[in-house]
């Protein structure tokens, strides 16, 4: 396939897999990029800058296809060393960079002259439109089908992905609620040149987490998610697990919720325990409303190649009705 995606990122097919914390690793970039998609390693899954650069090295060892590197950037009262991460990034040759949360145009401007092209990552047109002033080389655009964070204002895809198409002049990628090459196809027609995967990457063979996790992501159907920090104005998506009821109860509570009533709950070091152990009790898992169309666990290269073909069948009996 060829679009302005596969052109700006190098890769022979328009699907990039997210940056997920705790499983943007090599082995799961280089088995994405081998497959013909790019793959993403996960800069802060990563213990410090050192730790990424030798991440980076141990996917070159992996693939010789292009990959990127994700760098989620947000406001804390203890930062990490952003700045060092992304030199990681420029020094380690890297060409593409996957952002997210804040984008300094600082960083976006050091990064470009190295030559190193950024993806951004946002959940509404208002915040592609500026990101793109700003200077990024494509905007990847979650509807609030996706994992992870999806934003406060509750549009899915089928809108977003349209209204962005018209606003938007850089290349567009659509995130959450793609699994299959029928929501791929949706998401070209509706003005797309490309798909983010997170949680459908999540059940293939390769991905390093717990082969219990991968068979809850199968069992699990589109209504097996829960909104939780939607009382703290940071809304997330994730996987329905008795950690996650008892979050949304103690949100519900009467009286309202603090961060601190949860936060025994919540902590990232218990969800990297529960996708390493594959104890949904130990933490919590992130996971889209994509879930319902997950009843397999492939290998990448066997995903990406069904979704293309997929895309292919359903686009042109689409074009068929029409005619």
């Amino acid at each position: 396939m060829k679009t302005r995606v596969t052109e700006l990122l190098g890769c022979r097919y328009p699907i990039i897999q997210g940056g997920m914390m705790w499983v943007g690793r090599a082995e799961m970039a280089a088995a994405v990029s081998n497959a013909g998609g790019l793959g993403i390693v996960t800069a802060l899954t990563q213990p410090t800058p050192e730790a990424l650069a030798l991440e980076i090295a141990r996917c070159r060892t992996l693939t010789d296809q292009p990959f990127g590197v994700n760098l989620t950037i947000l406001p804390s009262a203890n930062p990490p060393p952003y700045e060092a991460y992304l030199d990681v990034v420029i020094e380690s040759g890297v060409k593409v960079l996957e952002t997210a949360g804040n984008n300094p145009k600082a960083y976006i401007d050091k990064a470009r002259a190295q030559g190193v092209r950024i993806v951004h990552k946002c959940t509404s047109v208002r915040h592609a439109l500026s990101a793109e002033r700003n200077g990024v080389d494509a905007i990847s655009i979650d509807g609030y089908e996706c994992a992870g964070h999806p934003g406060e204002d509750g549009i899915g895809g089928l809108l977003l992905f349209a209204l962005a198409a018209r606003k938007v002049k850089v290349p567009l990628i659509a995130s959450g609620g793609i699994g299959d090459g029928r929501t791929m196809a949706a998401a070209f027609a509706l003005g797309a040149e490309g798909v983010n995967l997170g949680t459908r990457f999540c059940a293939t063979r390769e991905a390093p987490i717990h082969d219990h996790i991968k068979q809850a992501l199968v069992d699990a159907d589109e209504r097996h998610t829960n909104l939780i920090f939607r009382t703290l104005h940071n809304t997330g998506r994730v996987l329905k697990t008795p950690v996650s009821d008892q979050v949304v109860a103690i949100e519900q509570r009467p009286g309202g919720c603090e961060f601190k009533d949860i936060q025994h709950l919540v902590s990232g070091q218990k969800g990297r325990v529960a996708l390493e152990t594959g104890d949904v009790h130990a933490g919590l898992v992130w996971a889209g409303q994509v879930v319902g169309l997950i009843d397999d666990i492939p290998t990448c290269a066997e995903l990406i190649e069904r979704m293309v073909r997929e895309c292919r069948m359903h686009l042109a009996a689409a074009t068929r009705m029409v005619d």
